[in-house]
């Protein structure tokens, strides 16, 4: 892969870890951590406690996911870095750049990845 194409994924990954990271922030409530943030919430809504559960776990639900997808733009960082960005894990083979524009994070070519979702 080119170092302009190198270069231009990671501008977006960047970009997308700083939104990601955010985000994150906003459902903490700021500065304060998930259990300040969930207490609060419960504080606020004690009137509704299974409402309030369901919102809870909803937002934990999130923070999680996000968490990961955080993790797997360091990942696809890391990989710029060393100059495997790009290569399938699977196969070694050229992801496709549309797939990449796509998910930039992505570690498998189409092929591999429908076999590894069928398993």
């Amino acid at each position: 892969m080119s170092q302009n194409v190198s270069d231009t994924f990671a501008n977006q990954l960047r970009e997308m870890r700083t939104e990601l990271l955010g985000q994150l922030r906003g459902q903490r409530g700021g500065r304060i951590g998930r259990a300040e943030a969930a207490a609060d919430a419960r504080e606020a809504s004690s009137d509704d406690w299974a409402r309030a559960e369901t919102e809870r776990d909803l937002a934990f639900g999130l923070e999680e996911r996000e968490s990961a997808e955080l993790v797997a733009i360091d990942e696809a960082l890391k990989r710029i870095a060393d100059g495997s960005y790009g290569l399938c894990i699977d196969c070694g083979v050229a992801i496709a750049t549309a797939r990449l524009h796509a998910n930039p994070t992505a570690l498998r070519c189409v092929a591999c990845q429908e076999k590894a979702e069928q398993a």
